[in-house]
């Protein structure tokens, strides 16, 4: 089961990150079908939100199509975003680790290394385009 976090500093309002976090898991094959989300409460009681937030959060996901909520019983996984197996995935993310690792040991803070990462992914984005 996805356990949520909120980051204040995202520029994303809580009830997107949520969103986001859910895609994400789905994309990476952390959610499959038939999973269920943590309920509501849960969430709640987890990250000191409003009910509404993650209300909104589940309900755009549901309009999505890929969850449905099961009244008494909770919300459902009921598709996937996933384009590549665990199995394809799992070097990939060694290497981000390490990479991580490197970037630590080189002093970047999470903002360094997000500052590099995102810069860097949009130039080789680009240069794909052209």
């Amino acid at each position: 089961m996805i356990e949520f976090h909120l980051d204040s500093k995202s520029g994303l309002s809580p009830y997107q990150q949520l969103v986001q976090q859910v895609r994400h898991a789905l994309r990476l094959g952390l959610l499959v079908e038939g999973d269920q989300l943590p309920k509501v409460k849960d969430v709640v009681a987890g990250l000191a939100i409003n009910p509404n937030t993650v209300l909104k959060a589940y309900r755009e996901l549901e309009h999505a199509g890929l969850v449905a909520a099961r009244p008494g019983v909770g919300t459902f996984v009921t598709a996937t975003l996933s384009g590549a197996s665990p199995a394809a995935l799992r070097p990939l993310r060694q290497d981000l680790q390490r990479w991580l690792r490197k970037a630590r040991l080189a002093g970047l803070d999470d903002e360094s290394i997000e500052a590099l990462f995102s810069t860097t992914f949009r130039t080789a984005a680009e240069q794909d385009i052209a």
